[in-house]
């Protein structure tokens, strides 16, 4: 009989993602998918979109009785995923459990050394051929030391194996879509929808000093084919009614003459899909010729992380543009009637609150839809913790999520900070409003729909409540304007 594996996302909420819509856990679709190839029974159990509790997952636990629970962690919800793996061991001592994905890839000795009696194995970096091997190696006896890119407890000490070579193929990875309970996810601006999360190619070459995700993928970038993406696309859009996709990639732009075919196939396929996607100042401005293409896509929505207004800071987080770059790419995804976002982090040791304040007024220069305004996290294996250490006040790895501040300024508290934040974000959506006059009658629709949730239903609601509200707990400023236009 073969092991029966539950892959479950922990139950952590920070207001941030939640707010804009439910997501799926992707990375999970094709691990299920590998496992399934292999000969594994999987089930997905996706905690933190139900919204469950501890005690959800007890139950859940308790009826499925997997033999192998596998969970996967980025800094913030180590806490979390280490919590559902202790549950597991008290309902099963011998249930073998699974801890990957970002921050245990690169803190995988300080997680064993802490928790080996609940965390069996660490999978590092890419999951599905390494938990495959994991799992036909613990079935066959065979010695963990042999298998690639995994952690694990072993003679009284952690133990890492050899990195295992990331998958070439990505278009022979199988998906287990159909292990999805598609009726849970949807986008919150677009009522009634289904919402997909995709991914077109996988790694990242930029040099960002503050992020993870190049050093996760060793700074390498790989594609699938364009028809093997557009295909997914129409499957997910023809069997489960998915009419949202967020593209999750990093930088799925970086090869033109793939992204174009891209664009091309989806023009020609008329899904009728709602498009999501980030990607690079740089690749915004190379392909102004065809940012019309963009449109006719479907693509509505594309996040280009801009991250600084002063080039100085822009120079320390190695972004490799120019402050002129950004407000180039924002006017040019905003000349084709598609929603720019943008975000800004702050925060950062040398910031003040008259630093902050020019921020947002170059912010709103620069005229993105929506713009957050983003404490820094001082996430333990990036390049720039060296230079954030000496001012981390907060050590619970819960808060480093770009929402609550844990870096402290030379000269501002975290109060003064967080009060900043709230205050950025207030002023820079109260001045959004005030100009919907003079937006297209698709963004103008989309603006009132999301500031709303904002100002309701997301992190920021709290922060910006504080520095004056109405007696349902919304802005005061942001209020007026929404009353006046519902």
């Amino acid at each position: 009989m073969s092991l029966k594996v539950l892959l479950i996302t922990p139950p952590y909420h920070c207001g941030v993602l939640e707010s804009a819509g439910s997501w799926l856990p992707t990375a999970f679709v094709y691990l299920a998918g590998s496992l399934r190839q292999a000969g594994y029974d999987v089930e997905i159990y996706d905690a933190m979109s139900k919204f469950h509790t501890y005690e959800d997952i007890r139950a859940h636990l308790t009826e499925v009785q997997p033999d192998v629970i596998a969970t996967g962690a980025i800094t913030a919800t180590i806490y979390d995923c280490l919590d559902v793996l202790k549950l597991a061991k008290e309902l099963n001592p011998e249930a073998l459990t699974i801890l990957g994905n970002v921050h245990p890839t690169f803190c995988w000795e300080e997680i064993l050394e802490e928790h080996h009696d609940i965390v069996d194995y660490i999978v590092r970096r890419e999951g599905e051929q390494t938990l495959v091997a994991l799992l036909d190696g613990v079935t066959k006896g065979d010695d963990p030391a042999g298998i690639q890119g995994i952690a694990f407890w072993g003679n009284g000490k952690a133990v890492v194996t050899p990195d295992r070579p990331f998958i070439e193929d990505l278009d022979s990875l199988p998906a287990a879509w159909d292990l999805i309970q598609w009726d849970e996810y949807t986008y919150h601006t677009k009522p009634g929808s289904t919402l997909a999360v995709v991914s077109s190619s996988r790694g990242c070459m930029q040099n960002c000093s503050f992020c993870s995700q190049r050093l996760f993928w060793k700074q390498s970038w790989r594609p699938r084919s364009p028809e093997n993406f557009v295909a997914e696309l129409e499957y997910l859009n023809r069997e489960f009614g998915v009419d949202v996709a967020m593209i999750s990639d990093e930088t799925p732009t970086v090869d033109r003459q793939r992204w174009e075919r891209i664009l091309d196939l989806l023009i020609e396929k008329k899904l009728g899909l709602d498009l999501l996607m980030e990607t690079r100042v740089n690749d915004i401005l190379r392909d102004k010729d065809i940012l019309g293409k963009y449109r006719k896509a479907g693509i509505v929505h594309i996040y280009v992380g801009v991250e600084a207004t002063s080039q100085k800071t822009l120079d320390q987080f190695k972004k490799g543009t120019r402050v002129e770059e950004s407000k180039k790419a924002i006017e040019l995804i905003n000349a084709m009637d598609i929603v720019s976002e943008t975000s800004f982090v702050i925060g950062m040791p040398d910031d003040t609150v008259e630093s902050i304040a020019k921020t947002v007024e170059l912010a709103k220069y620069y005229d993105p839809d929506m713009a957050f305004f983003l404490p820094i996290s001082p996430w333990p294996y990036a390049d720039l913790y060296s230079t954030l250490k000496p001012h981390i006040e907060v050590f619970d790895y819960s808060k480093y999520n770009l929402v609550e501040p844990v870096v402290k300024p030379i000269n501002m508290t975290l109060h003064e900070l967080r009060q900043a934040i709230g205050r950025s974000s207030m002023d820079f959506f109260t001045d959004k409003l005030s100009r919907l006059d003079k937006m297209s009658p698709y963004k103008r629709k989309f603006m009132i729909a999301v500031i709303d949730i904002i100002a309701n239903n997301s992190y920021l609601a709290e922060m910006m409540s504080s520095l004056g509200e109405n007696a349902d707990g919304m802005p005061l400023d942001i209020k007026k304007y929404l009353t006046g236009l519902r």
